[in-house]
Formats: structure tokens, C-alpha cells, sequence
């Protein structure tokens, strides 16, 4: 019986050990818990019961993918803009939009990656100077913040490689919408609730200017 009761508990060892532990950080000294963008927006608040179509199925409901969730106007950032949008932050990104993936370049029109694209327009848009790498570019000039509190300018980060680093990073603009460079696409617009964007989502963050 004490053999059976220890090859249970083996058993039981095993299982958990071979769990897998899904987490994603910038550097050792400044980690975050992973979890999708789709499991950390607004998750913890219940549908009202006289909303229109909801239901308690809703919240497990799988987000649409692809590019379905840009319209036309979005893509060319050919939008309306109110008072308080910043007019220059648009122009800059809509002269970058198209422009081919590139690693290691920052060149509008001609090649970029990811934070390369990023560090540009900061600089012409802000004059703030970001770091190069997109995870030190979250670890040196940026906090973290809500996803509720994301506004247009700020920056959202993602974990898109198997290294458990950050590793992609956008400009968010509004309505869920955010530009940035896709190795497969160049700079375009897509949708944070894509299921792609959605699953590998890492932190919300605002430049700290005091960098």
C-alpha cells in the first residue's frame, strides 16, 4: 500500500513538472506575467443583463482574426480626426505606412523593423529619444500601464518569439488600433483584438519623458 501510495504521488510530481509555464519578460530586472490581451481586457467585468445580445457565452466567445478588424479607412489612416487627436502623430505614421520590413533599419519609405520605426517617429513627432531595441525601449523608457488607460501615442508591446523576451512593439493610436512594422507586411495598421495580436500581447506602456 505505501509503494502504491508513493507511485502516486510520483504520478501526481510528473504531471505538474510537465505543465507548461507560459511567461514573457523584457530583462531579469524588470519582469511581467504574460497573459492575452483577450483574457486581461475588461475580463473581469460581467455583461449587463438587459445589454443588447449578451449573454454569459459571450465573454468565452473566440475575437475575430485577421485583417477583418481594419476597415479600409484605417489602413490608409484615412480617418477623421477630432480636436484632440494629434494631427502630426497621424501624418508622420500615415508618410510610414507601406514602408517595407527591414531588420535593423529606420529608413521611411525604404526599410524598417519594428522599434526602428518606433525610435523615428518619437524623435520626429515628440523629440524624445527612445532605445533602439524594443525591449530595452520598455525596460529604460517606458512604465507600464492599464490596458483601460491606453491612449493615443502610448505604446503596446508583444511577445512574438520563442525566447521568452519582448520582442515587438507598436504605436497605439484609438479604438484598439495600432501601427507597426510586420516582418511580413511592412508598417501597417491592424487591431489589438486580432487573434494573433491578442495571444501574444505583453504590457501596455506610456514613455516616461523624463528619459
Amino acid at each position: 500500500m505505501a509503494k502504491f501510495g508513493k507511485s502516486i504521488l510520483y504520478l501526481a510530481a510528473a504531471i505538474l513538472l510537465s505543465l507548461p509555464v507560459v511567461s514573457c519578460h523584457s530583462t531579469k530586472h524588470n519582469t511581467h506575467s504574460y497573459r492575452p490581451y483577450h483574457e486581461r481586457r475588461n475580463r473581469d467585468k460581467a455583461p449587463h443583463d438587459n445589454a443588447p445580445g449578451s449573454s454569459k457565452d459571450d465573454i468565452n466567445r473566440p475575437i475575430p482574426g485577421g485583417n477583418g478588424l481594419v476597415s479600409e479607412e484605417w489602413a490608409r489612416l484615412d480617418i477623421k480626426l477630432g480636436r484632440k487627436d494629434n494631427k502630426k502623430l497621424y501624418k508622420e505614421l500615415r508618410r510610414w505606412l507601406g514602408t517595407p520590413y527591414a531588420h535593423a533599419r529606420h529608413t521611411c519609405g525604404e526599410g524598417t523593423d519594428c522599434s526602428g520605426m518606433v525610435m523615428e517617429v518619437y524623435q520626429t513627432v515628440y523629440d524624445i529619444n527612445l532605445h533602439r531595441n524594443s525591449a530595452k525601449m520598455l525596460e529604460v523608457n517606458c512604465r507600464i500601464i492599464d490596458l483601460d488607460d491606453l491612449r493615443e501615442g502610448d505604446l503596446v508591446f508583444f511577445c512574438t518569439s520563442s525566447s521568452g523576451r519582448v520582442s515587438h512593439v507598436g504605436i497605439y493610436l484609438k479604438e484598439n488600433k495600432f501601427v507597426h512594422a510586420s516582418s511580413s507586411r511592412g508598417v501597417v495598421v491592424d487591431d489589438l483584438r486580432q487573434n494573433y495580436w491578442a495571444t501574444h500581447f505583453y504590457a501596455a506602456a506610456r514613455v516616461s519623458t523624463g528619459h
